[in-house]
């Protein structure tokens, strides 16, 4: 599991001439990195004398990012399993007309289920964005810089796993499909745009106000 390796051997197994991991995983990796650092600012304002007002808040935040923080790096497997998938069904038998159709419908799904993942990861920075600009707005002042980190990357995952949705919708049939999960995906950039900069805002006026 890709999890599990250490970072070195992470960035080995992505610079290597294998396909996988690739886009899709990175995207889920900048998801669990952001949610990590929403995390970590929690766990700085939790128990500080100035921050009792918001430590219950805080505390609830703290356990919503780590589940989500523990989905992404689900996802980061996950990727690459469905990229694997669209592989096994590319290298299917094509000699008969009945395993030509059955190839074509395995290939269909395994790349409709491609394209679902990183929508996944999509929707789920969402949701992380809600928390980051939690902890920007109430989190320890000091641990500010870091809740726009986390926002800044929660963006870079929205926008990078938007990417390995359409590539994947290129090449599905389902005219339906292709087009409700454009729309979807259209709305979630415009929304993760809109999050990252109202929390960048509260960033940027209390570094300027520091």
């Amino acid at each position: 599991m890709l999890p599990e390796k250490t970072v070195s051997k992470f960035l080995d197994e992505l610079a290597s001439n294998s396909p996988a991991p690739g886009g899709g995983s990175i995207a889920a990796l900048a998801g669990a990195l952001a949610s990590a650092l929403t995390s970590m600012v929690c766990r700085l304002t939790v128990g500080k004398k100035k921050y009792l007002h918001v430590e219950s808040e805080m505390n609830g935040v703290l356990t919503r990012s780590e589940d989500l923080r523990k989905r992404f790096t689900a996802l980061i497997d996950l990727d690459t399993d469905a990229f694997n998938k669209v592989m096994e069904a590319y290298g299917l038998p094509k000699e008969s007309d009945d395993q030509k159709a059955l190839r074509s419908a395995a290939i269909q799904e395994a790349t409709k289920e491609a394209a679902l993942v990183p929508l996944e990861v999509m929707k789920h920075t969402i949701d992380a964005m809600a928390l980051a600009k939690g902890v920007a707005d109430k989190g320890n002042m000091n641990s500010v810089s870091d809740a726009g980190v986390s926002a800044l990357m929660l963006h870079a995952a929205a926008e990078s796993a938007a990417l390995n949705v359409k590539i994947n919708l290129n090449s599905i049939t389902d005219t339906d499909f292709v087009g409700w999960k454009r729309e979807e995906v259209s709305s979630l950039v415009k929304t993760s745009k809109m999050k990252c900069d109202e929390i960048m805002g509260i960033v940027r006026g209390k570094i300027m106000d520091a």
